[in-house]
């Protein structure tokens, strides 16, 4: 299905993928790889998480606090005003997880498909002439995928712009470093913008989530798969297995940022509550190393684990496997790349990708 090399062993794939987060957040992925052989290392009250294992336990066995600034739950109380999954706590959390989860099950991508199918069809045929731009393409898939999912009715293309915007904004709340002086005015700006085109304010995080993974994500395996040379062995029994690898190997949200809600242990480290938890989803997945896939516990490590996994996975797998499709036809080459610094996840701002061959 990948080849004799398989996707993680490609060295040209690997360092064009590394230079998004070089060049998105160069002084955080520094201090990441100085400390990524130990599993976990403490920074003054900052606890950075590599190893798998810890991983699982902080996002398993610790007890977080889901509300605390910085944090997902944070920013999802910042952009929805409270009330959303993220910053629940208890029986609340734990019916509307279970409502979301419903909504993203098998028969999500079932009813998204045609939506995103519909963008594909329409548009990666223009490499029959020309380029394509696919974080252009990526951001229209993420537009009508979010809509979809919260039954907005307007139009995906500002669905999209909106919440990019509205993530670049509250980034800086999930980052360790200083925040520019208007950032918390700005962050409320762009949330009542984004808010103003959903039904409802607990949809505003789920449509940050689809829109911010995939604007990130598709491009960058796009571009790992052009790379290394995968188009021929891409048909439809493979494509899911190949989506799956591709977003380990980049790894598309690659912190998860945390409280401890209490004081804790974590790979023989003693963890306080109040400490901010940097789970560093890329090392926990091994999208950092050179070699296979450890297993299916690392592929799963980039939507996190157990009661905090992200229910999307499956949609988010669905629809890199079905633009795989749609691309391989055409063996697609990359011609320009430049890494996106605004984004709240590291990806690419322009990825433009040329026709080798037409389809029969």
């Amino acid at each position: 299905m990948t080849g004799a090399r398989g996707p993680a062993l490609h060295p040209g794939a690997r360092r064009r993928d590394r230079r998004v987060y070089l060049r998105s957040h160069p002084l955080l992925f520094a201090l990441l790889a100085a400390t990524r052989r130990r599993p976990v290392a403490r920074l003054g009250r900052t606890v950075l998480v590599h190893g798998a294992e810890a991983y699982r336990e902080a996002l398993t066995r610790i007890p977080l606090d889901r509300t605390a600034p910085g944090t997902t739950g944070g920013a999802a109380a910042e952009l929805a005003h409270g009330g959303v999954l993220f910053d629940q706590e208890g029986a609340d959390h734990r019916s509307a997880r279970r409502e979301l989860a419903a909504a993203l099950d098998a028969s999500a991508v079932e009813r998204l498909r045609p939506h995103w199918q519909a963008v594909l069809a329409a548009r990666v045929p223009a490499l029959v002439t020309g380029d394509l731009e696919l974080v252009a393409l990526a951001r229209e898939l993420a537009g009508v995928t979010a809509a979809g999912l919260t039954g907005a009715s307007g139009c995906p293309h500002t669905l999209a712009r909106a919440a990019t915007e509205a993530a670049a904004a509250t980034a800086r709340d999930h980052l360790p470093g200083p925040r520019p002086r208007a950032a918390a005015r700005t962050a409320a700006v762009r949330a009542a913008e984004l808010a103003a085109l959903l039904p409802a304010p607990r949809d505003a995080m789920v449509a940050v989530a689809a829109v911010n993974t995939t604007v990130a994500a598709l491009p960058r395996a796009a571009a790992w798969c052009a790379d290394a040379g995968l188009w021929p062995s891409v048909d439809a029994a493979g494509a899911p297995a190949l989506a799956a690898e591709l977003l380990r190997l980049t790894a598309p949200s690659p912190l998860l940022p945390r409280v401890a809600a209490a004081d804790a242990e974590l790979a023989g480290r003693t963890v306080r509550g109040g400490d901010r938890l940097i789970l560093v989803a890329r090392h926990a997945a091994g999208a950092h190393r050179r070699g296979p896939s450890p297993g299916p516990a690392a592929t799963q490590a980039v939507f996190g684990a157990g009661p905090h996994a992200c229910p999307g996975a499956g949609v988010a797998r669905a629809l890199l496997a079905d633009l795989l499709l749609a691309l391989a036809p055409y063996a697609p080459v990359v011609t320009a790349a430049r890494a996106d610094r605004r984004a709240a996840l590291p990806g690419w701002a322009v990825l433009t990708v040329r026709a080798t061959r037409t389809p029969a």
